[in-house]
Parts: structure tokens; C-alpha cells; sequence
């Protein structure tokens, strides 16, 4: 499906066509739609590659109100502090935290602590990584990339996907659980269950 533009942000897919495909439920597809229209920090992660986390990240920044801006690493530039002071009242969009700077935008170590230090009540972070569980996630933020706790808990929610099938061509992506982060300490974060796919009965489960 050819990408269309969205403000500044190009999605190929809107959360409506992930929840016709049955990556999620509607239910989820509200949940994260309203995450972003309240300015609230989240975390996309997976494991394999080409599981739909930048997808997935794009349908949701592509539903903020119009006044709202987002600013990309590494395609809007690279300078951190540059980007957040152009992103107040909207997003910074972090393509992935990695060791591997293999794209633009993958950033690891200082240029992740700028980015979380500079999160503000009127700016928020979006940002992707491989993980499995919120755990391993906050463990990569925090002792990774030695992100303060009090900056790491600025993040709200935590999206996990999973593929389907072979990692190079999955059959279906789906979003098989969402944490909501109620604090961090000691890089270890509080996390709430608040959907999970039951994959016996292919349902999205509300927790």
C-alpha cells in the first residue's frame, strides 16, 4: 500500500487498517489513539525485525490533532536538543534505540539520555526497540544506555508485537500485549497488563 502523508508523518497503514487486518482490536486501536491525543510518552517494541513497530508507530503519531508537532531523529536532523525545542506541544519520534546506528535515527548511549532529559509536560517521546517484555525494555533505557529512572517513567505506555510465521515474510502481525508504565526504579519498570492476545481463541483480551 503506497504511503500518503499525514502532516509531517508518512503512514502507510492508520490504525483503522491495523485493526481490518487484525494486528489489534478496536478497543486497543481507542487506547492508542487517544495516547497520543493526550501527549503520553510510549514505547513500541518487538524482537524479530519487520514485525510492524514503525508501522504501528506511525499510525499512532499520525492520529495527533493538527496543532500537534513531531520531529524525527535522524530525519529532521541530529541535534537533540534542536529537535525537542521544535517538537514543544508535540512529539520527538525516535526511530530506534540501538547500538547499531544502521539507518537514521537508530541512536544508543547520550543521544537516548538527551532525548529522555529533554522530555517536558508539553513535549513527549515516541520511540521503538527490540525487546520482548517491558522488563528487557527499560533494562536496555536505563542500564543500556544509563537513562535516569525519573526520565525512563516519563514513558506511559508500552506496545509489544509479535510476528507471525517466518520473521522475513510473517503471515500476520499482531499486537500481542500493552503495559501501562506506572513508575521506574532501579531501571525496573512498574508495568500494568492492560490487553493481551489469546492466541487459542485469537481474541484481544482486556486485563
Amino acid at each position: 500500500m503506497p504511503a500518503t502523508r499525514i502532516g509531517d508523518i508518512a503512514a502507510e497503514l492508520t490504525l483503522d487498517d491495523l485493526v481490518a487486518n487484525r494486528t489489534m482490536s478496536a478497543e486497543i486501536a481507542t487506547l492508542l489513539r487517544s495516547t497520543v491525543r493526550a501527549r503520553r510518552s510510549f514505547l513500541v517494541m518487538a524482537v524479530p525485525r519487520l514485525a510492524g513497530k514503525s508501522t504501528v508507530k506511525r499510525a499512532m503519531l499520525a492520529e495527533r490533532p493538527p496543532h500537534m508537532p513531531v520531529r524525527t531523529l535522524g530525519e529532521d536532523g541530529d541535534d537533540v536538543e534542536a529537535l525537542l525545542a521544535s517538537a514543544q506541544s508535540g512529539y520527538l519520534d525516535v526511530p530506534e534505540i540501538s547500538q547499531y546506528a544502521v539507518a537514521p535515527g537508530y541512536v544508543w548511549g547520550g543521544t537516548v539520555r538527551r532525548a529522555f532529559a529533554g522530555i517536558r509536560d508539553t513535549t513527549a517521546i515516541a520511540a521503538a526497540l527490540h525487546a520482548p517484555d517491558p522488563d528487557d525494555a527499560f533494562d536496555i533505557i536505563c542500564r543500556g544506555c544509563r537513562v535516569p529512572d525519573a526520565d525512563a517513567a516519563k514513558i506511559s505506555l508500552v506496545v509489544y508485537l509479535r510476528s507471525i510465521g517466518p520473521w522475513q515474510t510473517p503471515q500476520r502481525r499482531v499486537v500481542e500485549t500493552i503495559h501501562e508504565i506506572g513508575g521506574v526504579h532501579a531501571g525496573r519498570p512498574t508495568a500494568r497488563l492492560l490487553f493481551r492476545w489469546n492466541e487459542t481463541r485469537d481474541e484481544f483480551v482486556k486485563a
